[in-house]
């Protein structure tokens, strides 16, 4: 049975959630299309910048990203303090940075409203324009609308271009963030798309490492204030909170020699040495390879230690979670 998204979602218990949409009717998201010969690749430029441009306008930062031939893997994070924090004009500058202005709301912002209702009104509106710039559904709409428009256009072709709604993952601490984040990092190493980490385009280990999406960075289809990936803060983030809690460059060798591991070609040639991140975190190696293996097919809905699984259902309405048998073989 379908749930809805709200239930899915408690921002009491996690700010960070996995979303992944798939494309249907053998639709080419991006990559080289067998049965036609076109190539689709330039998608992937439609996918990252309409994804940095939400990521400015929505309090929500970009974590981790992998765009596929045909779905694509985003690491979310919601900034509840952000979004409580900036001011009405400025959540209405942002949201009709994407939609129109009603005639109410402009009245508004140039003080020509006549009456205590009108301002009420309008103030409605915009709270409510605020509760959606820290939404997910909302942000993974605003991208799938409008790569579906763009697709069906350059396909000459109407209907459906996702399979549906998107798929939403809870990361209930911080093994489910550090694991998702490396599952989905390493999504063309396992797909056999790249040979390593460092070479993995549109990825977000690409983009940190060399500061772009690809190789040839192509000129913006329209010039926008580029919001950076969710930082990383190591060991300060009890002073700073708003980042990873973890380090860059451990978690970069984390995901390369995850990466090796995960490879059938590279299994048997790979370093015993654990990556630092995984002693400060308690995993062994098995652990570890278990968890980013499966993490895509194995795990739905949460993902966490039973601890934090248990207190996800209680507030969300919840009697079980249904990765909590494979968490307890684990764990």
């Amino acid at each position: 049975m379908t749930q809805s998204r709200q239930s899915q979602v408690s921002l009491s218990d996690t700010p960070y959630y996995h979303c992944i949409s798939r494309c249907v009717r053998r639709a080419y998201l991006c990559g080289e299309d067998k049965y036609t010969e076109k190539s689709f690749e330039h998608r992937r430029q439609w996918v990252v910048e309409r994804m940095h441009y939400l990521a400015s306008v929505f309090n929500i930062d970009i974590c981790a990203y992998a765009i596929m031939s045909n779905h694509y893997h985003l690491v979310l994070h919601i900034d509840e303090y952000a979004n409580n924090k900036i001011n009405h004009k400025e959540v209405c500058e942002r949201w009709c940075r994407l939609y129109s202005k009603p005639i109410l709301v402009e009245r508004w912002q140039n003080n020509k409203t006549t009456s205590e209702a009108e301002n009420k009104a309008a103030l409605e509106i915009i709270n409510g324009w605020r509760g959606r710039l820290a939404d997910i559904s909302w942000f993974m709409r605003c991208l799938n609308e409008f790569i579906a428009r763009k697709a069906n256009k350059e396909d000459e072709c109407v209907g459906r271009f996702w399979e549906g709604r998107f798929k939403s993952q809870a990361l209930l601490d911080e093994d489910a963030l550090l694991t998702c984040m490396a599952y989905v990092d390493l999504n063309p190493v396992r797909a056999k798309m790249s040979n390593s980490v460092e070479t993995s385009e549109y990825t977000s280990a690409y983009e940190r490492l060399h500061g772009v999406a690809q190789q040839q960075e192509k000129p913006l289809a329209y010039p926008f204030n580029k919001k950076p990936l969710f930082g990383f803060v190591g060991d300060e983030h009890e002073e700073n909170p708003q980042g990873i809690p973890f380090s860059l460059l451990d978690y970069l060798e984390l995901v390369d020699w995850s990466g090796r591991i995960i490879r059938d070609d590279k299994r048997g040639a790979i370093s015993i040495q654990h990556p630092q991140l995984l002693s400060k975190l308690g995993l062994d190696s098995e652990t570890w390879i278990s968890l980013a293996s499966s993490f895509g097919k194995d795990y739905q809905g949460a993902v966490g230690s039973l601890e934090a699984l248990a207190e996800f259902a209680s507030h969300t309405g919840k009697r079980w979670i249904a990765s909590k048998n494979q968490l307890r073989r684990l764990h």
